[in-house]
């Protein structure tokens, strides 16, 4: 009992470091969102017509996208989501930078009654990694 009172806030670290370290892995199984690589995101293309979609900020949207992404950045997403409402059927997929905002996006969308949201794992940059079509902006 003396060592618990002695070392109470090396305790507290121990479990607060721990919890952080839970806390992605919490988030990507409760999100209900797919995370997928570019073989899976190509098959998609190929077989389910999805709609692309570039949550990029504006200032990082300057040379190229995933050929027929609709560029709608994160920041403007909850006021502009009307303008992908109508393709709530389709599947999504969401394409960032390095695929680590697109968890927010993906909440947005859910909320909005999209059911099948995809995100790219490892972003635009993965997708350009692998040799895929992209387009000039």
């Amino acid at each position: 009992m003396t060592f618990l009172q002695t070392n109470w806030m090396l305790l507290f670290t121990m479990f607060t470091s721990g919890a952080l370290l839970l806390w992605p892995i919490i988030q990507r199984r409760t999100s209900g969102l797919a995370e997928i690589g570019t073989l899976r995101a190509t098959q998609l293309l190929n077989q389910n017509n999805p709609v692309i979609l570039d949550v990029r900020e504006t200032r990082e949207f300057t040379e190229v996208k995933v050929r027929d992404a609709i560029h709608l950045p994160l920041s403007q997403l909850k006021d502009r989501i009307d303008q992908v409402a109508k393709d709530k059927s389709r599947p999504v997929i969401i394409v960032d930078s390095k695929g680590v905002r697109g968890r927010s996006a993906g909440a947005a969308l859910k909320k909005a009654g999209f059911a099948e949201i995809y995100m790219l794992g490892g972003g635009l940059q993965a997708w350009r990694d692998a040799g895929l079509p992209v387009e000039k902006v």
